[in-house]
């Protein structure tokens, strides 16, 4: 069985970390699957969805840690091409990647004692996402 759901979230711009964990949690558990995976995906190129303790130091820390490994304001080629500021969080998104998937069991996805489902907004803007999540099994 395949089901899939679209979640929406307004992010308020660069650094904005979103806690996905219960919505997904109550897609997975309308979807009627008890045993299989449910992947968690960004629409989008700015933007990325991981696991992490969501909790406040952490939600500062990966936005930093990011725009220290790769900065604003650097001369990339999409800036010289496209000027529009954001060359950074396209890189940002693509290393840290547009999705996650999870095993399920028990109609829940499996997730460790202080690990949760985010979605981090990467771009410079505020923007509504869509969220794509699709659980498979049985």
């Amino acid at each position: 069985m395949v089901y899939q759901a679209k979640l929406s979230i307004d992010s308020t711009g660069h650094g904005d970390m979103s806690d996905l964990t219960s919505a997904v949690d109550e897609v997975v558990g309308s979807s009627g699957v008890t045993t299989g995976t449910v992947n968690i995906s960004v629409v989008g190129s700015t933007g990325t969805v991981g696991t992490i303790e969501f909790e406040p130091g952490l939600k500062r820390d990966l936005p930093e840690i990011l725009d220290k490994l790769i900065p604003p304001g650097r001369h990339y080629g999409h800036e010289q091409a496209w000027h529009d500021g954001n060359a950074h969080s396209h890189l940002q998104a693509t290393w840290m990647g547009p999705s996650v998937t999870l095993p399920v069991a028990d109609s829940t996805p499996i997730l460790g004692t202080w690990q949760q489902i985010f979605f981090l907004e990467c771009d410079v803007k505020a923007r509504k996402r869509t969220i794509v999540v699709t659980v498979c099994g049985d």
